[in-house]
């Protein structure tokens, strides 16, 4: 790869030098050209001592980083910036650039299209001797999985937030992940080139909105329009960014200006660090300095730890800033052996227990496969090597499918386009072709033991919409497409109503579903419209229920006879997503070999409540007693008396409750419009939970059912004269009102008599 970039920078450098004498102003393009190839001459002398220094040196030497932040807040544009300066790409290109390009990152025609990301994107770029394994994640929540499964298997974040809008909703969801899966991170504060840009205030809101324990490493040198460079508190120097592109990194002493609001920052990051590591604690309280050696080592480990953030500065669209973040990366985040990552393992008497992985080539191969992507040549499978080493050629077994499989072709991924390899060490991200598995598959090698890596995090959806085909002849196209998107996406669910023959897809936003049918027609050629919006409403109890039911039927020879009795408990909070069964009888009345089928029984029931139609949750079946027939009694009659208990019990309710999604949405328009907009979320039975204000503009946080929220970006532009956004995403689910909840039962239950007749 390295030496097709040596060849590139060759013949660019040889066709500016070559202008030059024509176009003076070529000189800034040819300086960098200069620069750019020295870094590859560096970079590729440095691959060849890799090589004879051997494996080791180069896992400490590696970065899995992801880049995650909330929408429009410069994601792909700090990683189009990084791809840029380590050498990876020859030319920048912008999200919604005017050359119709794109952004190397978003190489599906929709993000291009859409300005948007929504597919997470790997890549391998190399700085300073060090490689980078960088993946660019959606900053949408309706792309939320894609955000889920790039965390699980990083090591390390950088968190990029927006100068102007701060900490905003999917900043908090992506913080979440992050505390999920224990990954430590760096801020980078973006666009303070724009106007209202304040990083003293996005870093008070990540101390107060997030819980950071936050300083910052950098200062600016200027703000908005007139932002220059930065001034680092570490080294005490001033950065400025010259060239065409940036890529002249220019050192200077700090301003004289700036000296003491360094100063004061400095003492702010010793204070921070002395709250979480000793050495620095005891300097602090000594009044003493530590060096500069000893200070980055301490925000190296407090970092690592997860108990500091450290935060730089920096605009990605005007070319500052990304260099020292580079180098923050090398400096503050973990090395594949800096981060415990456990496998399970199941003994042959059912008990789990919990193995640390080795970042060990040598050792016996462990990989989890992260995301599947179905392409016209076979399956794409992403894989995060853990232990061992991946090589063309070798036999694996799935340790879900207990199915052996040879590897066929390794490649490493640089957004679409991919690299063929023989080998994959422990700590890297590459990807496997031909290799039929799921996402969330742990993959072992024949010596190893059958290790389950911990699985991903998958929410569940909350909107459904029916699809009509516009010709019956594309059926087969739809189902191959349905089949494809399901594959590669564990939210987007599909399913076919028997009764009133739709097929119903579901996923986690009106964004979410408009992609999936817009790719139905341009990857697939299917000419299919969408009907109404459903929400994925709940059905569930409030109050404890006593059951008893017999399940008698004779026929000719052997009948079925089963009898159950428990108790149905309301699951309420957060466990109202649940449906939990509970095994509490004493004794032998009914033999253990029919409990699974009491459990099944149970859980088709939940399949379908009997109030609107929709999935029953938040319920426990608590099975006390029953009893068995030595003849009649199977499996079946089982499965069949426990489902029946369950509707029945739940027929017999005198007040009937169902839930409906409760959204987080965060508004954002001009300050004039604020009284209309907190008039028109509480006519949508929502509640505001927050206001903030910057630079004439406010932000409203609010919780709103996601019933209401169909169609509003709609009617926020028109309410705000096209200046007013919004982003939503799930939160819980509650009760919905009476009567609306009789009125949605009253549609179900006429429904239901018309199907009859």
């Amino acid at each position: 790869m390295i030496q097709i970039q040596l060849i590139q920078g060759v013949t660019y450098l040889a066709y500016y030098m070559k202008c030059l004498h024509t176009f003076p102003s070529c000189v800034n393009i040819v300086r960098y050209r200069w620069v750019h190839l020295y870094r590859q001459v560096e970079l590729y002398s440095t691959k060849q001592q890799t090589e004879l220094v051997g494996n080791g040196n180069l896992i400490e030497r590696t970065r899995n980083i992801g880049i995650s932040a909330h929408i429009d807040s410069g994601k792909t544009t700090v990683s189009e910036r990084i791809l840029f300066y380590s050498g990876r790409i020859s030319e920048m290109h912008e999200v919604k650039g005017k050359d119709h390009v794109g952004a190397t990152m978003d190489s599906m025609e929709l993000e291009r299209q859409r300005g948007i990301t929504i597919q997470s994107a790997a890549t391998q770029v190399e700085w300073k001797d060090h490689c980078l394994n960088l993946i660019d994640t959606p900053g949408h929540v309706d792309f939320t999985i894609e955000v889920e499964r790039a965390l699980r298997v990083l090591d390390s974040a950088v968190l990029v937030l927006c100068g102007v809008g701060g900490v905003q909703s999917q900043t908090h969801t992506v913080d979440r992940q992050m505390r999920r899966y224990q990954i430590p991170h760096l801020a980078f504060i973006n666009k303070l080139d724009r106007t209202g840009a304040d990083p003293d205030r996005v870093i008070k809101q990540m101390k107060a909105k997030l819980g950071h324990n936050a300083a910052a490493l950098h200062v600016p040198i200027g703000l908005e329009q007139n932002f220059t460079g930065i001034a680092d508190v570490i080294s005490m120097k001033a950065y400025y960014f010259d060239g065409a592109y940036g890529e002249v990194v220019r050192e200077e002493s700090i301003p004289y200006d700036l000296q003491d609001i360094c100063e004061a920052r400095y003492l702010e990051l010793l204070e921070a660090l002395a709250n979480v590591d000793e050495q620095i604690g005891e300097l602090f309280l000594e009044e003493k300095y530590p060096s500069q050696e000893l200070l980055k080592s301490s925000i190296r480990r407090a970092t690592i730890s997860r108990k500091f953030v450290p935060v730089v500065l920096g605009s990605a669209l005007k070319n500052k800033g990304i260099q020292p973040l580079l180098d923050c990366v090398l400096d503050y985040m973990p090395n594949p052996r800096e981060v415990d990552n456990w496998a399970r393992l199941e003994d042959d008497n059912g008990k789990v227990q919990k193995y640390k992985m080795e970042t060990d080539p040598s050792k016996s191969f462990v990989g989890l496969a992260f995301k599947i992507e179905m392409g016209r040549y076979g399956q794409l499978t992403y894989l995060r090597v853990y232990q061992g080493t991946l090589k063309k050629g070798m036999w694996l077994l799935n340790t879900r499918s207990k199915k052996r499989i040879r590897v066929p072709r390794s490649v490493l991924m640089h957004a679409d386009k991919m690299q063929d390899i023989q080998t994959a060490e422990s700590g890297a991200i590459c990807a496997m072709f031909g290799v039929e598995c799921r996402s969330g598959d742990t993959f072992v090698s024949e010596e190893s033991p059958p290790y389950s890596m911990e699985s991903i995090h998958v929410p569940e959806p909350v909107i459904s919409q029916a699809l009509k085909l516009k010709f019956e002849s594309e059926s087969k196209k739809l189902s191959r497409g349905l089949w494809r998107f399901q594959l590669e996406d564990p939210t987007f669910r599909v399913e076919y109503n028997e009764e009133s023959r739709e097929t119903i897809i579901s996923g986690m936003g009106e964004l979410h579903l408009d992609i999936y049918v817009q790719r139905l027609r341009n990857e697939f050629d299917c000419h299919v419209n969408k009907q109404n919006p459903q929400v994925a409403y709940r059905e569930t109890i409030s109050d404890s229920i006593e059951f008893s039911h017999i399940h008698k039927k004779q026929t000719g020879g052997a009948g079925q006879y089963a009898s159950v009795k428990g108790r149905l408990i309301p699951l309420l909070g957060e466990d109202n997503q649940k449906v939990i069964f509970d095994d509490r009888t004493i004794g032998n009345n009914i033999p253990r070999e029919f409990i699974p089928a009491i459990e099944k029984g149970f859980m088709d029931a939940v399949k379908q409540g009997v109030y609107i139609g929709q999935k029953i949750s938040g319920i426990k079946m608590m099975l006390d007693d029953g009893k068995a027939h030595l003849v009649d009694s199977s499996e079946l009659a089982f499965r069949i008396a426990s489902r029946t208990a369950v509707q029945n019990s739940m027929r017999e309710i005198a007040v009937p409750r169902i839930l409906e999604p409760i959204m987080t949405v965060e508004i954002s328009a001009p300050v004039e419009f604020q009284g209309e907009i907190q008039n028109t979320i509480t006519k949508k039975r929502g509640t505001i939970t927050g206001t903030d204000s910057t630079e004439g503009y406010f932000i409203l946080e609010c919780e709103v059912p996601l019933k209401e929220m169909f169609g509003y970006s709609t009617t926020l532009r028109s309410m705000t004269q096209g200046k007013g956004e919004y982003s939503m995403e799930f939160l819980r689910y509650d009760f919905l009102p009476i009567m609306i909840q009789e009125q949605l039962m009253a549609v179900y239950q006429k429904e239901l008599e018309e199907k009859k007749k």
